[in-house]
């Protein structure tokens, strides 16, 4: 049923067809970086890539996850047992929509979200359910994912989420719409010199307005292989991924 995938010498994740992950997720997981104080939580988790990577580069625990598939919450629960995490990390079965329902509000200093990227009815929509519930917003969109997040949110909190460029303008206007202010932008594309397929943004609940563009992240070098950046973002097992990728 799933597959295990080293994160380090003593972290693993359960991967299966319906829950994978991909680089997006990895690099955000790296963007946020949470400090060791912060009480986070990841919107739509998946597999818990993001929060199994802040646990293996020592994070402050207990981290939650939510995910609205009761498959996805099962296969994090395998990779909690397989880690003997059970008590540093805790997944939730949850609709974002209904934050409330689950979480206190102002609850957490960090939320995270490598949201769905397609509008309903827009491109091909993927055959399984999983698959289209993770790419296509028919269970969420840009508006429910900031909402939840200036919910859960303290004063001074930050949201990071990855997105495609062709939605950057949606993502920033909502987010001062709900009073999470834009602070960090960076770009992210395949090689040095070729348009970026993917920004990460950071914004803080309350803020004044200021945003800083960064440096973008270019992932291969013209050999195909990683970057120096990206040798870091994946850590020690860079070279299993880099292979994986190619």
């Amino acid at each position: 049923m799933y597959n295990y995938e080293r994160l380090s010498d003593d972290v693993k994740i359960a991967v299966s067809a319906e829950h994978t992950f991909g680089t997006d997720a990895v690099i955000l997981s790296y963007f946020a970086s949470p400090k060791r104080k912060d009480k986070c939580l990841d919107m739509g988790t998946g597999c818990g890539i993001i929060p199994l990577l802040w646990l293996r580069d020592s994070a402050q625990s207990p981290v939650h996850c939510l995910d609205i598939q009761q498959n996805a919450i099962e296969q994090v629960k395998n990779s909690i047992a397989l880690n003997e995490f059970e008590n540093r990390l805790i997944p939730h079965l949850c609709d974002l929509r209904k934050i409330g329902d689950e979480f206190p509000a102002e609850s957490f200093t960090l939320v995270t979200m490598n949201p769905p990227y397609k509008p309903v009815n827009t491109g091909i929509e993927s055959l399984g359910e999983s698959a289209r519930i993770a790419r296509h917003e028919v269970c969420c969109n840009i508006e429910d994912a900031v909402k939840a997040a200036n919910y859960l949110l303290t004063y001074g909190g930050k949201f990071c989420m990855c997105h495609r460029p062709e939605r950057l303008v949606d993502a920033l206007t909502v987010m001062r719409d709900y009073k999470i202010e834009p602070k960090r932008l960076r770009f992210v594309c395949d090689k040095d010199n070729q348009e970026p397929f993917l920004f990460l943004v950071e914004g803080k609940k309350g803020a004044k307005p200021f945003l800083r563009v960064e440096p973008t992240l270019v992932i291969k070098r013209p050999d195909g292989r990683f970057t120096p950046e990206m040798l870091d973002v994946y850590g020690s097992y860079a070279d299993g991924y880099e292979d994986k990728i190619r």
